[in-house]
């Protein structure tokens, strides 16, 4: 007897229920819409988003510690961490300046800011003054001092990264030099620690429509979509040049790895459309670095390399301060020298670092820089106040995109990327979007088989559950370094025998 077809309203209500992308895209819709029909409600709405990014950044901190310190105490290698953190901040380097560069190009092309002949002293600098906090970027001295924590805790509860990188790599080091005779159970208890980081992810997510909704409800409520024909040649203009900057790290993807950005970005379509709604790269940090390690990116490479580029790898902030910094200068009617413009490149490749979490980072970066230069009036970045919220979806897809790629690439070059298995996952043979969507929420996929409770086809015992974080490093057996049997998850041995079931 022929199986019965659902029906329509049975199929959009069986994808509302399991697909999170489903979930994300009508709050999107829905917060558009009250948000131009109701705005007074809709500035009410902040705390939706602000709550659900605070939930989320009380993750990022203990589960970058904990993942790097596995990855650390798997590898084995402290050698070849190291080397692999070397090889990211040139990447980085490259990346962000080549952003800068793509930047001032499209803007001397296009001239966004040419005719609009603004007079300075007509801003209301106090807007600026407002949106920043009135605090200022460190300098450099300033930000590599700040990267070492002055307190274990204090890393953690002032949700410092770096700091927490610094403290896990100490942690993993030591790890390494006691091996098993000291101190058997502290990898084990790490790792269950992980697992729990892991399962609250999954129960934060569940809010992600919810934070989608008031985020954007809350955009359109302020900013209406009248200032979109205000600035639309400087927005046209910064899409336009973050696409190109997007084709070019595919094909950076592309030589490296062999890797298609496009099946990537459709892998991590539900993450994407949370930090687009969001405005916010942190919100999605955990879930990305849970999708990353599943594409076969090892531990130690995803901890190590995500987390520093949110710091050093911000290529759509570097794309948007160099277009705004030209395009300020053309509306005040400053025409800026090549030397000049150099200038400009080499401030923003220093200011441009260590702004995520400060307040305002990108007009305190655009201060910086026309002070610098001493040709464009500070109180001139006012002009971007009404368009700089629109610019957060432009950033947020290319510093996302950019981090990610940097962790394939970095983990290509250090033998620490499953090629096969990444190429498995981004075409779908291992998990299907729906399935994907229903396990990061915790929700059953209704008439799917479990494949992690089914057996091969020759009969042989079913596989033990596969946990996150406890795949082992690429082409060699889960070690240690001395750390005893109790110390490598039983996960291992179970994979050793039988094939992964995802």
């Amino acid at each position: 007897m022929p199986q019965s077809v659902p029906s329509l309203p049975r199929r959009v209500a069986r994808m509302l229920r399991t697909s999170l992308f489903a979930q994300v895209a009508c709050a999107l819709v829905l917060g558009i819409l009250v948000g131009k029909l109701w705005p007074d409600v809709a500035t009410d709405l902040q705390p939706l988003g602000d709550g659900f990014t605070r939930l989320i950044k009380t993750i990022i901190s203990p589960l970058v510690f904990c993942v790097v310190v596995v990855g650390i105490a798997k590898a084995g290698d402290l050698k070849a961490f190291g080397r692999m953190g070397l090889k990211a901040l040139i990447w980085f380097e490259v990346a962000s300046t080549l952003a800068l560069l793509i930047g001032l190009l499209a803007a001397n092309i296009v001239q966004p800011g040419s005719g609009m002949n603004v007079d300075p002293a007509t801003l209301d600098t106090s807007a600026v003054d407002a949106k920043t906090g009135g605090g200022s970027l460190p300098s450099t001295t300033e930000f590599v001092v700040n990267a070492l924590p002055t307190s274990f805790i204090g890393a953690f509860a002032e949700n410092s990264l770096l700091q927490v990188l610094i403290l896990a790599c100490l942690v993993g080091a030591a790890l390494l030099h006691l091996g098993h005779t000291k101190v058997p159970q502290v990898l084990p208890a790490i790792e269950q620690a992980q697992e729990i980081i892991f399962a609250i992810v999954g129960f934060v997510m569940r809010l992600a429509p919810i934070a989608v909704f008031g985020a954007m409800a809350v955009l359109i409520g302020q900013y209406g979509l009248g200032v979109i024909e205000t600035y639309a040649k400087l927005i046209i203009l910064c899409y336009a040049a973050a696409a190109l900057f997007i084709a070019l790290l595919a094909v950076a993807l592309k030589a490296v790895t062999g890797l298609s950005l496009w099946k990537f970005l459709r892998y991590i379509r539900e993450e994407m459309l949370l930090a687009l709604g969001t405005a916010s790269t942190e919100s999605v940090m955990p879930r990305v670095m849970q999708k990353l390690r599943k594409a076969g990116a090892r531990d130690d490479a995803v901890g190590l390399v995500l987390p520093t580029g949110y710091s050093f790898n911000l290529d759509g902030a570097s794309l948007y301060l160099s277009i705004g910094t030209l395009f300020i200068s053309q509306a005040v009617g400053v025409d800026l020298s090549l030397g000049q413009q150099i200038t400009v490149v080499l401030v923003l490749m220093l200011t441009s670092k260590g702004m995520a979490g400060i307040p305002g980072s990108a007009f305190l970066a655009l201060s910086a820089t026309a002070s610098s230069l001493g040709a464009i009036p500070a109180g001139a970045v006012a002009l971007l106040l009404g368009v700089d919220r629109i610019m957060d979806s432009m950033r947020v897809v290319t510093n996302l995109l950019g981090n990610c790629v940097a962790v394939f690439a970095v983990s290509r070059w250090e033998g620490a990327l499953d090629i096969e298995r990444a190429k498995k996952v981004l075409n779908g043979e291992h998990t299907s979007g729906q399935e994907e969507d229903a396990e990061s929420l915790g929700l059953g996929v209704p008439d799917a088989p479990d494949a992690s409770n089914a057996s091969d086809a020759s009969g042989e015992a079913k596989e033990a559950p596969v946990t996150p974080g406890t795949h082992a490093a690429v082409g060699t057996a889960p070690t240690s370094q001395g750390l005893p049997d109790s110390a490598v998850p039983a996960q291992s041995a179970a994979k050793e025998s039988a094939p992964e079931a995802h």
